[in-house]
């Protein structure tokens, strides 16, 4: 495993991550977590995200719990939540000083850590003005609850408008930005204007590329994110039960496999690193002629 400065900070990760989302709570309890946890760690991971909203909070226990039983040394990984949706009452969302501050802590609490290495905006919050969103942030650092914080889905727009508060009012702006980002989602809302049938397509014809690399799919796609240099992690999910219903009926997969093929898939996506010095600029130019996603930049901005 490769480890990355997160962003223009000194914080390190390694460069495939691993996400809650969807798993933890919904599908995963604490004892199956905590495989999935090792596993990923026995591969070198050391950044492990969350937020507020997965599962209800619960996936923020979960982790929380596992990362305790397994008995890790907390300054060993780096864990990150994110903040805003909180819950159902109009002060439980969004990105005001209030929910900033309660939604950390209550975060805290549901980890049973002191503390975060990394908490992030997760979406923009158009009503509350960003420089109050700054100072927050700044706060919760100031307190110690998280060493850095960062955005997630915010526009350039945004993004640039949090730092020049920052910088104005001397305080620390983002160092990272967590988008969604595959090969067929470089910019803004361009998954949704894409057809299925496209997609499929595509899909199809980049067979032959990961066949001529001797790699699944799934690890081309990894590896494709991870050889960005503005990329410092990848951030790779738990399998889901129904991928493993794909090919098998139901009845036949007792829980017992289902949880050794997501610890077998888990390790086949850490191979993803060993794939990307192989992608040298041909196959890269072979790839963006199938997928042909890469955004159109002007020459110049006025």
């Amino acid at each position: 495993m490769q480890y990355k400065n997160l962003g223009r900070s000194g914080l390190k990760v390694s460069q495939l991550s691993y996400g809650a989302w969807v798993s933890f709570g919904n599908q995963i309890d604490v004892k199956e977590a905590k495989t999935l946890l090792q596993t990923c760690r026995d591969h070198g991971v050391n950044f492990f995200d969350n937020a507020e909203v997965y599962a209800n909070g619960r996936a923020e226990e979960i982790m929380g719990q596992a990362i305790r039983e397994l008995g890790w040394k907390r300054s060993d990984i780096v864990v990150s939540t994110k903040i805003f949706w909180g819950g159902p009452g109009p002060n439980d969302k969004g990105l005001s000083r209030k929910h900033i501050i309660e939604g950390t802590k209550a975060s805290l609490k549901r980890l049973d850590m002191e503390y975060v290495d990394l908490i992030y905006c997760h979406r923009p919050d158009i009503i509350t003005p960003i420089e109050e969103t700054v100072r927050a942030m700044n706060f919760v650092i100031d307190q110690g609850w998280a060493f850095y914080w960062g955005t997630s889905e915010w526009s350039a727009q945004q993004i640039t408008e949090a730092c020049e508060v920052a910088k104005r009012l001397d305080l620390v702006g983002p160092i990272v930005e967590q988008p969604e980002y595959n090969m067929f989602a470089r910019h803004k809302n361009l998954a949704s204007r894409s057809l299925v049938d496209d997609v499929l397509k595509k899909v199809r014809n980049l067979k032959p590329i990961a066949d001529e690399l001797d790699v699944p799919m799934s690890q081309l796609a990894i590896a494709w994110c991870a050889a960005n240099p503005n990329v410092s992690s990848v951030i790779t999910g738990a399998t889901k039960e129904y991928q493993v219903r794909l090919h098998y009926s139901k009845d036949v997969f007792l829980p017992s496999y289902i949880k050794i093929l997501k610890e077998v898939l888990i390790q086949e996506n850490m191979k993803a690193i060993d794939l990307i010095p192989k992608l040298t600029p041909d196959v890269m130019e072979k790839i963006e002629a199938i997928v042909q996603s890469k955004p159109k930049r002007p020459e110049s901005f006025r």
